[in-house]
């Protein structure tokens, strides 16, 4: 599906904080649609399972899950949003599980925007249905 003007050719290219800009939504599009998916609920309990999947120390987490399971070219994406520089932080969480979550962020932009939508899924999957359980068990 291209919707961007071959932007896919050009995603290489982008900023890492541009690639993060949109795997933030990409990411909180995939958690909002993982908690429906859980079953239906009251939507400040729905709101409430996806602040415990879309926020920095969570996606720090992730970092950590899914590395081992990326190419090459998808590790190098995800260490350039790691290290890019940013002149915001997140509130209540450390600047090393912001960048690694901006590192995240960059890795879901960049597939998304060169078109992965499977690997997005299967990367989403193997990163967040353990940090999911983990929040499950603490409440």
């Amino acid at each position: 599906m291209e919707l961007f003007n071959n932007i896919s050719a050009e995603a290489d290219r982008l900023s890492p904080l541009v690639l993060a800009f949109i795997g933030d939504t990409v990411y909180d599009l995939l958690t909002r649609g993982y908690v429906i998916a859980q079953g239906n609920a009251p939507v400040n309990k729905m709101h409430s399972k996806a602040k415990h999947i879309v926020n920095a120390t969570a996606q720090s987490q992730t970092y950590s899950i899914i590395e081992p399971f990326l190419t090459e070219e998808e590790n190098a994406v995800m260490k350039r949003g790691r290290n890019a520089k940013s002149n915001t932080s997140a509130k209540n969480q450390s600047i090393v599980d912001y960048r690694r979550a901006t590192g995240v962020e960059a890795l879901f932009g960049w597939l998304y925007l060169k078109g992965k939508y499977d690997r997005i899924g299967e990367l989403y999957k193997i990163g967040t249905e353990d940090i999911y359980e983990k929040g499950q068990q603490k409440k």
